[in-house]
């Protein structure tokens, strides 16, 4: 990702959503990465010499981005950000003028035109796009989030304690839930540009979990990077991951009316104790490949408004356009104040059968994948899990590694049948 690209980026994303003859709008927020600055510069040039109008929302939740994109008719938001990965990586993330990320259709047509900049069409100078800061992104995001909520919700008897990873929502999230009335303990809340995810966030909770306890809170809330996943600490410094919480949600939702769709949408990586606790209560759990937008599409497609994966990105369209850390937390928040149940019982809504992940670094994953010997272990571990449990094997969507899971009643079975089939991976320099 180097700023080169970053501009074949913007001038091809302003070519594709260049519709009509009124000026065209272009909205980017940032994470907190020292290269965000570099990226987001680069992306204004590329906008801006194909003609589209830019406004720059600085550091800002990728839900956020989706959110205001919708809101201020823009044509195209972009998010620079790699969630949760570490400071050295950045990325780029797309939204349509509906908020949603794109298709991988509209993807295609994007990347085709940075692989061929001579397709690319300059503007004339008169048509030149204008740059400005949009000063109050951020508050109307804030008050997005808060209208999200059950009416009249008041967090005034809780203590919470809210990790923001150094990242996109060190400002907002404290701000919302200050707001609602809670006694807040910030943590995460000071970006250098080197910090983002270190050692912090829903990826690292161990501080944030120490907090808990020390604190005597109510709750902990762990977002990443950008502020579209969660997860949540119990007052005796446990994790909850998004399983757990979407059964939940789904849960209270389904009591209120609320829930659409008779289930929720999740990814095969879900607990199948997620899955037996919906088939309890006669709600369907339809799972997609890994990725919050394959679940965001299978929600569109059939009309669920409860979807998520279970490392936190929770998806509720009737409010929000992605998953939104913040937006669920404050769900979570309601369901706590409304039964006065602390939150290591509440958010237990069932029994994890084990489950576990294994990953292999192959220098070809394509290559490992259909070897005829890993193709043989799976048939026989599958064969000795039999109807008890599941397994899967895939490769990383973004590193040279194969992951290997397999879930049952059995815990010794588990880590046998994934033990087996790591060892029939073949063992490629990489």
């Amino acid at each position: 990702m180097t700023a080169e690209i970053a501009m074949r980026i913007g001038m091809a994303a302003g070519q594709v959503f260049h519709r009509g003859a009124h000026r065209n709008r272009a909205v980017i927020g940032k994470d907190t990465r020292l290269s965000g600055y570099m990226l987001e510069q680069a992306l204004t040039a590329g906008f801006l010499s194909v003609g589209v109008d830019v406004f720059l929302l600085g550091p800002i939740p990728t839900p956020a981005v989706g959110f205001l994109t919708r809101s201020m008719r823009a044509d195209v938001g972009v998010m620079i950000s790699a969630s949760h990965n570490p400071y050295e990586d950045n990325g780029i993330k797309l939204f349509g003028p509906d908020g949603f990320k794109l298709s991988d259709t509209v993807e295609t047509e994007i990347q085709a035109l940075v692989m061929a900049p001579s397709d690319l069409v300059l503007a004339d100078a008169a048509a030149i796009g204008r740059a400005q800061r949009l000063d109050d992104g951020q508050g109307r995001y804030i008050e997005a989030v808060k209208a999200s909520a059950p009416r009249g919700l008041d967090l005034s008897d809780l203590k919470v304690v809210i990790d923001c990873a150094n990242g996109a929502a060190y400002k907002v999230a404290p701000t919302v839930l200050t707001e609602l009335g809670a006694e807040v303990i910030r943590v995460g809340v000071a970006p250098d540009g080197f910090n983002i995810n270190g050692n912090c966030g829903s990826t690292h909770p161990g501080v944030l979990q120490e907090q808990v306890v020390a604190h005597h809170a109510h709750i902990g809330i762990g977002l990443d990077g950008d502020a579209d996943r969660v997860i949540i600490v119990d007052e005796t410094g446990a994790v909850i991951d998004g399983d757990q919480l979407m059964a939940t949600i789904a849960d209270q939702w389904t009591q209120s009316g609320l829930l659409s769709g008779g289930g929720v949408v999740a990814t095969v990586m879900s607990n199948l104790g997620l899955e037996r606790y919906l088939d309890a209560r006669r709600l369907k759990l339809v799972r997609t490949q890994v990725g919050d937008r394959y679940v965001l599409e299978r929600m569109r497609a059939d009309g669920y408004n409860l979807g998520g994966e279970q490392s936190g990105h929770i998806i509720m369209t009737d409010h929000a356009t992605t998953g939104d850390g913040l937006m669920a937390a404050l769900q979570a928040l309601s369901v706590l104040i409304r039964t006065g149940r602390p939150a290591s019982e509440l958010f237990r809504a069932f029994e994890p059968v084990p489950q576990l992940l294994k990953n292999v670094r192959v220098a070809d994953a394509n290559q490992a994948l259909h070897a005829a010997s890993l193709v043989k272990a799976i048939a026989s571990a599958e064969a000795r899990l039999g109807k008890s449990g599941r397994i899967l094997v895939r490769k990383s969507g973004t590193e040279p590694l194969i992951r290997v899971m397999a879930e049952g009643d059995n815990c010794d079975l588990v880590h046998s049948v994934v033990d087996q089939i790591i060892e029939a991976i073949p063992r490629q320099a990489a």
